[in-house]
């Protein structure tokens, strides 16, 4: 009587032993098998969206050009016997701004593939404000300085400094600002072990990413 008993005693407890692996192998099959959070992913997301937040500003190069011009004009008549001119010394000082706005770049970010990729870059903005002086002025009643005088005289102005910043370091160091601040993204991607990406080029040094941008 008492063999028989402790014989089911230990087979009992060989059960529960096989009940209990059972438990604990579905619990890990469970556990490998389960989605793993996301925090890690979401928390460089974040981070890198605050990043671009911060980059996104106004970066402003500013410069100053002064020039001096003679304008002349002449209302003929008479078969150009009689002539009435005028003309002026003008001096131009103008402040002259080079802008891009970085809250409007566009870039989508890709959190499976850890890549980030720059979609757009806005242009740069040139804002012109001369102050334009007039001396040496002469005129005559048939022939004097008008508002469309004055607004010719600035257009051209305008135009004249234009092309003096297309050729002059304005332009440039106001690209290099440029770079620098993307470039923050740069580093922080590379950091964080994500890519960076533009115009199909995976970005890897702020150097590569100067050219890539052929602004």
């Amino acid at each position: 009587m008492l063999v028989p008993l402790v014989q089911a005693i230990g087979r009992s407890g060989k059960l529960i032993w096989l009940i209990v692996l059972i438990i604990a192998g579905v619990l890990l099959f469970r556990y490998f098998t389960s989605e793993k959070p996301t925090e890690t992913t979401e928390y460089n997301t974040d981070l890198i969206e605050q990043q671009i937040k911060n980059v996104g500003k106004l970066v402003v190069t500013e410069g100053h050009y002064s020039q001096v011009m003679t304008y002349k004009d002449q209302q003929k008549y008479m078969m150009n016997l009689i002539t009435f001119e005028k003309k002026a010394l003008i001096i131009i000082n103008a402040d002259v701004t080079v802008a891009y706005d970085l809250s409007k770049v566009k870039y989508d970010i890709d959190e499976k593939n850890k890549t980030i990729t720059i979609v757009s870059i806005p242009k740069e903005e040139i804002k012109i404000s001369p102050d334009i002086q007039f001396y040496d002025v002469e005129q005559s009643t048939l022939n004097p300085f008008t508002g469309e005088d004055y607004n010719k005289i600035n257009r051209k102005v305008k135009a004249d400094l234009a092309r003096k910043i297309e050729k002059s370091k304005l332009k440039t160091n106001a690209e290099n600002r440029l770079v620098s601040e993307l470039a923050k993204i740069l580093i922080l991607t590379n950091t964080m072990g994500w890519k960076l990406e533009y115009n199909n080029q995976e970005i890897q040094t702020e150097n590569q990413l100067s050219k890539t941008l052929k602004l």
